[in-house]
């Protein structure tokens, strides 16, 4: 089996700035990948079958995200080769860090790659939406400013901080909080300079607070050491820090009962790195 990267992400910021029609939400976003996340691992076979090895508590075999991106890439090149796949999971689900999305566009990624389908990322990107709206944005492997439901991308590249992130123990579900009728969806649209000038805020943050206590207690916490902030609609929450150093200092004055963990800002994600050493590996 070989083993690929499937990287968390943060939220830097979060607007909403109108729903449509269809009841999604007009977002703007960036998108910044950590250092830190799962492991997926891969095995191509001339039979068919989608097999996920690993059992998830709480999510039947065809319902994960990682056996539908493998089918949908199979029935969109029309292949007859399957795969075995297996998942170290360290990212919690309905965290904010992007789990699912990320499983499915690493698995994307690696099965074009190991059945040779020659797809460019704009192609499995377009799949990965069909999954998810934040897949595509782990496709393209770039830090990015989001806009539209988040499938709208234009590389960015802020700065790239050790950050601290807190799981709190709960899981967030992000259609009872952009469902919330005290969610605001009226934000005045902000630009890029702006958000690099220190504009910009998570609008889910007040909803996500009187909902889930923890997450309340997590942010409360963390401000003691900088900006506290919470990624997506949580639950997990982060602060920036200069040095690694720094960083692991926070997460010893962690109370004792509590998660989290120390990872780097990158604006290439791992995912992406792994993808061009694998190239270079092949052509030299």
């Amino acid at each position: 089996m070989t083993a690929w990267p499937s990287p968390a992400k943060l939220n830097l910021f979060l607007h909403i700035t109108g729903r449509r029609s269809d009841g999604y939400h007009e977002l703007q976003t960036v998108f910044q990948f950590l250092d830190y996340g799962d492991t997926l691992s891969f095995e191509a076979t001339f039979a068919p079958n989608i097999q996920l090895l690993t059992q998830i508590e709480g999510v039947e075999h065809d319902s994960n995200l990682i056996v539908r991106a493998a089918r949908a890439l199979q029935q969109y090149v029309g292949t007859a080769k399957g795969a075995l796949i297996s998942l170290d999971k360290r990212l919690p689900m309905g965290g904010g860090l992007g789990g699912g999305s990320s499983n499915a566009a690493t698995t994307l990624v690696a099965l074009n790659q190991l059945w040779d389908c020659q797809l460019s990322n704009d192609e499995l990107a377009q799949i990965g939406l069909g999954l998810g709206a934040d897949v595509p944005i782990f496709i393209h492997g770039h830090a990015a400013w989001a806009e539209g439901v988040g499938e709208k991308l234009s590389p960015i590249s802020p700065s790239e901080p050790w950050y601290v992130v807190i799981v709190p123990p709960c899981q967030v579900s992000t259609s009872e909080i952009f469902s919330a009728t005290e969610l605001t969806r009226d934000c005045e649209p902000i630009t890029i300079s702006r958000f690099l000038s220190g504009e910009g805020r998570n609008v889910c943050e007040d909803v996500v607070k009187d909902h889930y206590p923890a997450v309340a207690e997590s942010l409360s916490w963390l401000a003691q050491y900088g900006q506290a902030r919470m990624t997506g609609t949580g639950a997990c929450v982060f602060v920036d820090v200069n040095s690694q150093q720094q960083a692991q200092k926070i997460m010893d004055d962690l109370p004792e009962s509590w998660q989290g963990f120390v990872a780097k800002g990158c604006n290439r994600s791992p995912l992406n790195l792994h993808l061009t050493k694998d190239f270079k590996k092949k052509k030299s």
